[in-house]
């Protein structure tokens, strides 16, 4: 029992090792796929295709995602493959520059296997992950978690942001190629600390297995089922407009990488500060009635673009927005690992990031082509009419989808008011219970 006890407080403490190292190779890539692919001559279509593409392919070999760690009779092999293939993929992304016509379609390329692999491994680390944290804290530790490499990515971020910035001046494709190659070191490391990590048993039962199309076919009566649906719709409407933000700042607004960068991380600023007490309240109240909650809010988030593009403004919505997706993307996760049973952790975790990739990429498309058939009309770039069908989207899913879900744990009730004003004082406390 102290043997167990003792690898798995080894493992967690890897694992936020792992978890620093490769926040900082997010801060280094991420937010900057869009602005590197502009520089080297991309369009709107391209920047559909860069955000669409990737999450197509990741939804497509996810489907097998949750068979080849049974397979294995491991997790933990599947995940130091995929993670050593990630970082390996930025090599020729750091190179791509020098490609002359080609180096487009090799960047989106090597974009769409990053984040594939990338992907491949999230269902077999978030059922490691929930066999090494116990139930009743997962909240708070998943949330205490990502608030220590929530400040790590910003950190990266605004540092990959300095650098593109004092690059700008003589050779930017210099400062990408220092950034990307970075964050190849980086994930590197963590995939040393990755592999040093306990691997609880797995146990495989045949009655655990289901495929895709059972999967599909429980819609109409599985609660699980019902909130990938809620999910995937939100992440859908989102999309619309998500990956074109970059576009307009850069491009229409002509804000600096430095201005760029600054906007960018008060989204990931916000959800820092916020996640834990999203995380703490989830435990109490359980994860549905935030994701009710937080839905709403981010459903207002494209309008405040609407209203007003100054960057003081701006960065003040992105802080909002960031608030707002710590807690929804913080009990989307923790609902799965509640909702399945150990054994089909894996495969659920699978099957919600399938329809979620999928949704993402149609999403992309869709706002691509919109981009393309719109006018601004009486909004003053383009890009904005794409910001508000979403916002409109967000608005009826948000609304509408989520009140027929149940929640799959015995929680207290509080009303959304009371929810908010909880949020914002030091103590967990509301007046009185009750239900919306």
């Amino acid at each position: 029992m102290v043997s167990k006890e003792n690898d798995t407080g080894k493992s967690l403490k890897y694992s936020i090792r792992d978890g620093v190292f490769a926040s900082l190779m997010t801060g280094f890539t991420v937010d900057y796929f869009t602005p590197f692919l502009l520089l080297l001559g991309g369009t709107l279509r391209h920047v559909a295709v860069l955000s669409a593409l990737p999450n197509l392919i990741s939804s497509i070999i996810q489907l097998k995602s949750a068979d080849i760690p049974e397979r294995l009779k491991s997790r933990k092999r599947v995940i130091n493959l995929f993670v050593l293939l990630q970082a390996l993929m930025l090599i020729p992304m750091t190179a791509s520059f020098m490609l002359g016509e080609a180096r487009i379609a090799v960047f989106i390329a090597t974009v769409t296997l990053f984040t594939s692999f990338g992907a491949f491994v999230a269902p077999a680390w978030g059922s490691l992950m929930a066999d090494l944290v116990r139930e009743d804290r997962r909240g708070e530790y998943f949330g205490w978690r990502n608030k220590v490499l929530g400040l790590v990515t910003i950190a990266a971020a605004f540092g990959a942001g300095f650098v593109l910035h004092q690059t700008e001046r003589f050779n930017v494709f210099l400062g990408f190629a220092a950034v990307f190659g970075l964050a190849f070191v980086f994930r590197v490391v963590s995939w040393r600390y990755l592999r040093k990590m306990h691997e609880p048993e797995m146990v495989h039962r045949k009655e655990d297995y289901f495929s895709i199309i059972d999967f599909i076919s429980r819609a109409n009566t599985s609660n699980f089922a019902r909130f990938v649906i809620f999910v995937s719709v939100m992440k859908f409407a989102v999309n619309i407009a998500s990956p074109f933000f970059a576009v307009l700042m850069i491009r229409d607004l002509k804000f600096n990488y430095l201005t760029y960068t600054v906007i960018t991380l008060a989204a990931t600023l916000a959800t820092n500060i916020s996640i834990k007490r999203w995380g703490v309240h989830a435990d109490k109240i359980g994860n549905l009635k935030v994701l009710r909650l937080t839905s709403r809010f981010i459903a207002f988030v494209p309008l405040l673009w609407v209203i007003n593009q100054n960057p003081y403004f701006l960065f003040a919505a992105q802080m909002f927005s960031g608030f707002a997706w710590a807690g929804f993307n913080l009990s989307a996760s923790n609902f799965i690992y509640d909702a399945a049973s150990p054994g089909k952790r894996t495969r659920c975790i699978a099957y919600f990031n399938v329809f979620n990739g999928l949704s993402l990429c149609l999403g992309a498309l869709l706002g691509g082509y919109l981009a393309q058939m719109t006018h601004p009309g009486f909004l003053k770039y383009n890009i904005m009419n794409l910001i508000l069908i979403s916002a409109i989207l967000r608005l009826g899913a948000a609304f509408f989808l989520p009140f027929n879900l149940k929640e799959v744990r015995e929680v207290e009730e509080i009303r959304s008011h009371q929810l908010i004003y909880s949020m914002i004082k030091l103590k967990f406390k509301w007046a009185s219970k009750g239900k919306d």
